[in-house]
């Protein structure tokens, strides 16, 4: 009697149809109460064909998304005089302050550090951002013994310590640095590709190499109505290639939504009509992630990799293996709770989902009993 009363109440919500859809942030929406329990009936006697514990604990509601592998601050470099690429530093190659990034002619353009672009030649009694760059290189190298690095202003130390640079390099010394001697970036720069090769000529303005800086991030994108779900500064772990996992946080979430052409360029679809077209793009975010330890990051550029994003996360709540839910004849939500080789349904409040599981409240479920679940 009791088998029966508990078959016509309690239905298996993880049948054919899903009931219960985690949405984002937590909560739920109900879709279908399936009308039998598709194969995952009871035992003669009452029983569920299957037991999980009800657990108490940290619950997150965090999701995983496929990303990229990559590395940040991608650049052209282009050389600002005419002339012939006599050299340029390998694809994959890393560079450093002071170091060659290419030649024109058979002149070394150097790396400096520092956020302002070499824009114009630099001499005495220039003022100006880009003469405290170049003061604060020249004392990094060792070069500028006496300076004030925090002083824009260039003056004869300055140019006795360019001297002194350009002596190191076999270079004529002229105590003044032309555009053609430096180009300046954020830091250590990894050589993408070239985008000339030697003895082209490549003149102003056109590229010579792409660059990147030299620590690893990872970038994926999201569709505009779950770019809530990540916030910046959120830790995050990230499933690299071979398998070991790398901690890091969002350092940024793009604020602009572009369409997902994943599918077809611009211009790939052809005019008109029918159905393909941009309206069923999906627009996306990208999101990018630094890691904590970026130097112990190893994988080839572009790689997939995985991102579990934190989410939400309900400290010390009862969960319960989402297939134990019941829809229960009378409305609402329930578990079977199995003690003592009975069992027994308790109304539950659903909470927030995550990982396969769903924070339950009310009746008397306490950490550790045992509820019903299909048998998979």
């Amino acid at each position: 009697m009791r088998s029966g009363l508990m078959a016509r109440r309690g239905r298996w919500l993880v049948a054919a149809l899903a009931v219960v859809l985690a949405v984002s942030g937590g909560g739920y929406v109900l879709l279908d109460r399936p009308a039998r329990d598709d194969g995952r009936r009871q035992h003669a006697d009452g029983l569920p064909p299957a037991t999980d514990e009800v657990r108490r604990g940290d619950l997150s509601s965090g999701s995983q998304v496929d990303g990229t592998l990559g590395y940040a601050g991608e650049r052209k470099l282009s050389t600002s005089g005419p002339g012939v690429l006599t050299w340029a530093a390998a694809e994959g190659s890393a560079v450093e302050r002071d170091g060659r990034l290419y030649e024109v002619n058979g002149r070394a353009v150097r790396l400096m550090y520092g956020t302002v672009p070499m824009y114009r030649p630099l001499k005495a009694g220039d003022k100006g951002e880009d003469v405290k760059q170049l003061k604060r290189n020249l004392v990094a190298l060792g070069h500028g013994a006496g300076l004030d690095a925090s002083d824009g202003t260039f003056t004869q130390g300055t140019a006795a310590a360019v001297k002194r640079w350009q002596k190191a390099h076999k270079e004529k010394e002229t105590g003044e640095v032309a555009r053609e001697d430096i180009a300046f970036a954020p830091g250590p720069q990894r050589v993408k590709r070239g985008d000339a090769a030697v003895g082209d000529e490549p003149g102003p303005g056109k590229p010579v190499l792409t660059v990147t800086g030299t620590e690893r991030i990872v970038r994926f994108q999201l569709d505009a109505a779950k770019a809530g779900s990540a916030k910046t500064g959120d830790k995050v772990t990230v499933r690299l290639p071979g398998g070991t996992g790398a901690s890091g946080k969002i350092d940024s979430v793009g604020s602009t939504a572009a369409p997902d052409d994943q599918n077809g360029g611009p211009g790939g679809g052809g005019g008109g009509g029918g159905g393909g077209g941009s309206g069923d793009k999906k627009a996306k975010v990208e999101v990018i992630v630094v890691f904590d330890s970026p130097g112990d990051v190893k994988g080839p550029d572009q790689s997939p990799v995985s991102v579990s994003l934190t989410g939400e996360t309900r400290t010390g709540v009862l969960s319960v293996p989402v297939g134990a839910l019941l829809a229960l004849s009378g409305g609402g939500f329930g578990v079977q709770v199995v003690e003592n080789g009975r069992a027994r349904d308790v109304k539950v409040e659903l909470g927030m989902f995550g990982n396969g599981r769903v924070e339950v409240t009310g009746g008397d479920l306490k950490e550790g009993m045992r509820v019903g679940v299909p048998k998979i």
